[in-house]
């Protein structure tokens, strides 16, 4: 489906009309990477709304290293959310995976808006873990201004292999690496890996640790790009916080073992 954000098309994938609305965040990847989790968070009772954030997936618009922060990201959640509910000023459910985890940190406790009601953390970025290397070398401009589509595409196989963590076809690569056959997505993309920052995570720990907000972990233990010990530690040291583990998952947990996340995530936000 698609909405008007900021007079461009904003795409989103979705099951269900009714429920409490929950936002599911991508991050280095896009929306895809919810499909496996959509349904069953609609049969439990939820509106899951996982969108595609600008310039990337499926949605309009190009990412630039302004537009591509955190923050800027997080604002721009916002008025995604103002266009979806009609600008009901309410505090946000929301689930954020890999960078999209640090837009979902942003959201609690970057001090603007209406605020959140629930947060959770799918294998997402915390405190200074990131950006891996695979992403950090995109902060420098010349491999940005060198890097082809294809080379762009080899890359992200490499890394969307790492994160399935199982085997996968060729169909199933091929689905989720379209997008960046598209030279403008490759840019936005490069634009969010450009802006890819811990401070936006770190500097955000003082607040985090003061905020009693009701927060999930899920991770997949065998992460080999957010590992477990860094969920573990926000655990400890976040008030109000949970964490699931799921077993023999990897970076993108929904892939290894979707009936897992749905429901602790369903348990959760309908809690």
């Amino acid at each position: 489906m698609t909405i008007d954000v900021d007079g461009l098309s904003t795409s989103y994938l979705t099951a269900g009309e009714r429920g409490p609305l929950l936002l599911l965040l991508h991050g280095t990847y896009w929306s895809r990477v919810w499909l496996p989790v959509i349904d069953d968070l609609a049969a439990a009772g939820l509106r899951p709304v996982a969108v595609d954030l600008p310039g990337l997936g499926r949605s309009e618009g190009e990412l630039t290293a302004e537009t591509a922060t955190v923050p800027a990201l997080a604002a721009w959640v916002r008025r995604f959310a103002d266009a979806l509910t009609g600008g009901a000023d309410e505090p946000l459910s929301v689930a954020g995976h890999d960078i999209g985890g640090a837009v979902a940190q942003h959201l609690l406790a970057g001090g603007d808006g209406p605020g959140v009601r629930r947060l959770a953390l799918v294998n997402s970025v915390t405190y200074d873990s990131w950006p891996v290397p695979g992403v950090a070398r995109y902060r420098d401009p010349a491999v940005v201004a060198a890097t082809t589509t294809e080379e762009l595409l080899a890359a992200r196989r490499t890394a969307v292999t790492a994160a399935l963590a199982r085997p996968a076809t060729e169909d199933e690569l091929a689905d989720y690496l379209d997008p960046w056959r598209d030279r403008r997505v490759c840019r936005s993309w490069m634009a969010l890996a450009g802006a890819a920052d811990s401070r936006y995570t770190f500097d955000l720990v003082p607040a985090l640790k003061g905020d009693l907000t009701p927060k999930l972990l899920v991770w997949g233990e065998d992460d080999a790009f957010q590992e477990v010990r860094h969920a573990e530690r926000f655990a400890a040291e976040m008030p109000a916080t949970t964490l699931v583990r799921v077993p023999a998952a990897g970076h993108i947990p929904m892939e290894n073992d979707p009936a897992a996340v749905a429901g602790a995530l369903a348990a959760f936000f309908l809690e």
